[in-house]
């Protein structure tokens, strides 16, 4: 008997007894599974002879063959498919015997049905897992992967990306990502953290450093006890104690005062810190991953960052490329967040039109994936039609593009400069629909209070315009 649903797998019912049959195949037809139904184990031998099942389910007693008989059986022949065995409390150890042999799990009789529900479904999960890590890695072998995890890319730099973070799957290295604002660096951590097995499940605890005071740093990073400094009026537990036994990630690790850059190194040399205001010392195991913008190098020379703390940071180095450099996945990341955003608006978006393709290939980004990203959100919102446009880009996608003449040459117009002015624009319109709150103009171009303070007084923007 076969009971079909849409769910797409297949369970294969072995046991003498109807009302088991019955009972089963309704319950994991009802479930969303595929189920077939059999007597015994050589009526179970006779059916996958021509049909496939994802996993059986078989009575341990049964005549003609039995449980015992049909898993040998199973184990030779399809040994993929995971075997669930039934037993009565009297033969669990008969079940536990058989679980040595192979065997998935078992449940025991009278069967209950969340039971063997839970069991499936941890199965499923599992199963599920090892496909994605085949499928990664067969991705991995043809260099053809579009998408990891959730960063989005297929140009040869991503690659090189994807390939690095393969490199410290089981690992708990330290990571230094280096990439400009808005290239992703945030998902490289992600990735990096749940790609590990070890870490699978465990913390991943995110701290922007940039955006904090020394003062307010260290006590976010190592806690503090009450009375430690003014406003301290209870003991806090710091990142790093939250972190144990997973990751932390430590956006902008170029802000550390050289007083917090010593307390990083040892923590990372020994495992050890204090909380502030604290004499006693506490212990932790924790995978640091870091990420700047800067080029830490430099800040050397300048004696800004710590030679030996570089040199424990930089142990696998992943740089995100900027994308400009691959223009190539602009098409791919537009698709992806045309689908993510009309989920949270009221009208269906098929795309974006040639035209509107080129423009976005033709300008340069300065604010990278994450500008990208906002001016794609911003378009679906103002869309007319189903199709985005160019109209429906700021002034500054569609005329600050930089012009390159036949020969090459920017007409008298220097690179830097003229990725500058677009960028320029862009904080400016941001600070205007904001009325110059730079909290919230920091949110809508999704970068840090001190980010935006630094390009504002790089592009003469700290006094307010009337």
């Amino acid at each position: 008997m076969i009971s079909h649903n849409s769910n797409g797998r297949h369970i294969l019912v072995v046991d003498d007894e109807p009302l088991v049959r019955r009972s089963l195949s309704k319950l994991l037809t009802i479930s969303g599974y595929t189920v077939s139904s059999v007597a015994n184990g050589k009526e179970a031998i006779e059916l996958l002879k021509n049909y496939n099942a994802d996993i059986i389910i078989t009575d341990i007693k049964m005549p003609q063959m039995d449980g015992l008989q049909l898993l040998k059986e199973v184990k030779k022949n399809m040994p993929e498919v995971p075997v669930i065995l039934i037993t009565s409390f009297g033969s669990i150890e008969n079940a536990v015997e058989a679980i040595k042999q192979g065997a998935y799990d078992y449940v025991t009789k009278p069967i209950v049905d969340s039971e063997i529900k839970l069991v499936i479904e941890r199965l499923i999960k599992e199963r599920s897992l090892r496909e994605e890590n085949l499928r990664l890695k067969e991705q991995l072998s043809t260099g053809s992967r579009q998408r990891f995890h959730n960063i989005v890319g297929k140009d040869e730099r991503m690659q090189k990306v994807y390939n690095l973070i393969d490199a410290v799957t089981n690992t708990r290295a330290t990571v230094l990502i280096h990439g400009e604002s808005g290239t992703g660096k945030r998902l490289v951590a992600h990735a990096v953290h749940k790609y590990n097995e070890q870490e699978r499940g465990k913390p991943f605890v995110e701290v922007s450093c940039g955006a904090l005071t020394e003062t307010l740093l260290e006590s976010e990073l190592f806690g503090h006890v009450k009375g430690a400094f003014t406003g301290a009026i209870k003991d806090k537990v710091g990142r790093f104690e939250l972190a144990d036994g997973g990751s932390i990630f430590l956006d902008e690790i170029d802000a550390f005062s050289p007083a917090l850059q010593v307390k990083l190194l040892r923590v990372l040399q020994e495992g050890e810190f204090e909380r502030v205001g604290d004499n006693k010392t506490m212990k932790v195991d924790v995978r640091v991953i870091a990420a700047t913008n800067q080029d830490l190098r430099e800040l050397i020379e300048q004696g800004k960052f710590r030679q030996d703390l570089y040199y424990r940071l930089n142990i696998i180095n992943i740089k995100v490329p900027p994308l400009r450099d691959r223009k190539g996945d602009i098409k791919l990341l537009v698709d992806d967040f045309v689908k993510k955003h009309t989920q949270h608006v009221n009208k269906k978006i098929e795309g974006v039109s040639e035209g509107a393709l080129a423009v976005l290939m033709n300008y340069e980004w300065p604010g990278n994936v994450r500008e990208l990203e906002n001016v794609i959100e911003r378009a679906i919102i103002l869309s007319k039609g189903p199709v985005i446009t160019p109209e429906d880009f700021p002034d500054f996608i569609n005329d600050k593009q930089v012009k390159v003449n036949g020969n090459g040459n920017g007409n008298g117009l220097k690179l830097k400069d003229a990725l500058a002015s677009p960028e320029k624009d862009l904080i400016l319109e941001a600070l205007n629909s904001t009325n110059w709150n730079r909290n919230e103009t920091a949110k809508t171009l999704g970068i840090n209070r001190t980010t935006l303070y630094k390009k504002m007084h790089k592009y003469g923007l700290l006094k307010k315009k009337s």
